[in-house]
């Protein structure tokens, strides 16, 4: 069953989207704060040197910044503490970021700028909240296979919609979990980003990408996918829809590859088999990374789909989650050769990586 979709606006006029598992829910409840209309003032800016966009956004230095759990944001609305969400309970709800770092807007405040070689225009697209689940206390990875069919519902949702943005480009549904990563609110959510650019190292794919099906009449990560099930040692589990395992060049110590066997660009592709089958296996894995520490793995966990407009032929969608630990006590920071040269350094081999996320066996502490 697809999940139940609501619609309402809050208070300063942004949409929020309560997604639910099964039909009959109270979502009546009306947003009370007084809040002033935000104003998008984000900018893109091109950088010459390397051929990308850089996006400034200087009105989120005044977001929302760790706060105690019983001022959560994210939480239910309750008497004396009214959230971003306005109903007293909900399943999954979506909403316009309150500091997006790029919003619809800007295309009426933010000028086109050239001065020169420096290029600037409005950081036009959107930037949303998914909130899983209602539960503070709880993680992606201890849901019900149930609600994760209803996130999934819900990204294929705000997929469709955020690509009939007129600027965006490219729609990146993600997860960031855990301090390690910079996480700033502890409750389970995630976001989505409609770029206005397709970003650098997926605009690069996609270029590698079309040469390859140009040339072979198949995707490049079918071929890769059909080269990992033959050597199988970085395989970590497979489903009759999809196959998870560890790149051949990982760059992260625990990195997995979750790729469908059928050739899609994206989630709305999907079909509903697929969807339930995937629910299942994201668990899995997501379950796996909290089992090689001692506690719970910090991870982003993100959907590289097809960008919105270009090679979307060629691009075979798959998830990629990664871990920023490479022991219980240990972090792989991006030191000089990663962030100055962006060269990346893996410590540990992606064979090792996937035995262990295969076994259950802990990571080593040394």
């Amino acid at each position: 069953m697809k999940a139940v979709r609501t619609a309402i606006e809050l208070a300063d006029g942004r949409e929020l989207f309560y997604f639910d598992d099964e039909p009959g829910a109270d979502r009546s409840g009306a947003d009370t704060r007084d809040l002033p209309q935000t104003v998008g003032t984000s900018q893109i800016r091109w950088e010459p040197l390397y051929a990308e966009w850089a996006v400034i956004a200087g009105h989120r230095q005044g977001r929302t910044y760790k706060p105690p759990k019983h001022d959560c944001p994210l939480c239910p609305t309750r008497p004396g503490h009214a959230s971003e969400i306005p109903a007293a309970d909900y399943d999954v709800a979506v909403f316009e970021n309150r500091f997006p770092s790029l919003s619809e807007d800007t295309r009426d405040n933010v000028p086109t700028v050239t001065d020169g070689d420096f290029v600037s225009r409005a950081g036009a697209g959107r930037c949303e909240v998914v909130c899983f689940t209602s539960d503070h206390n709880t993680s992606f990875g201890h849901l019900q296979p149930r609600r994760v069919r209803t996130v999934l519902d819900a990204w294929v949702d705000r997929t469709c919609a955020l690509s009939a943005i007129p600027e965006a480009e490219y729609v990146y549904c993600f997860e960031n979990r855990g301090e390690e990563i910079g996480v700033t609110l502890s409750h389970p959510h995630g976001q989505i980003y409609a770029y206005p650019f397709v970003p650098p190292r997926t605009a690069t794919a996609v270029h590698i990408a079309e040469e390859f099906y140009a040339e072979h009449g198949e995707s490049l990560q079918s071929r890769l996918l059909k080269q990992e099930l033959s050597d199988g040692r970085r395989v970590v589990t497979e489903t009759e829809h999809f196959v998870a395992h560890v790149p051949f060049a990982a760059r992260w110590p625990y990195e997995v590859n979750i790729v469908p066997r059928r050739h899609v660009p994206d989630l709305p592709t999907l079909t509903e088999a697929e969807l339930d089958d995937l629910a299942v296996i994201y668990l899995d894995v997501l379950g796996r990374f909290d089992r090689l520490f001692t506690t719970p793995a910090p991870y982003i966990a993100g959907w590289q789909q097809a960008p919105v407009r270009q090679g979307r032929d060629a691009w075979h969608m798959s998830a990629s989650i990664f871990t920023t630990r490479r022991s219980n006590n240990k972090l792989k920071y991006l030191a000089g050769s990663e962030s100055g040269a962006g060269v990346w350094i893996n410590d540990i081999p992606p064979e090792a990586a996937a035995e262990r996320l295969r076994s259950g066996r802990r990571a080593h502490d040394r």
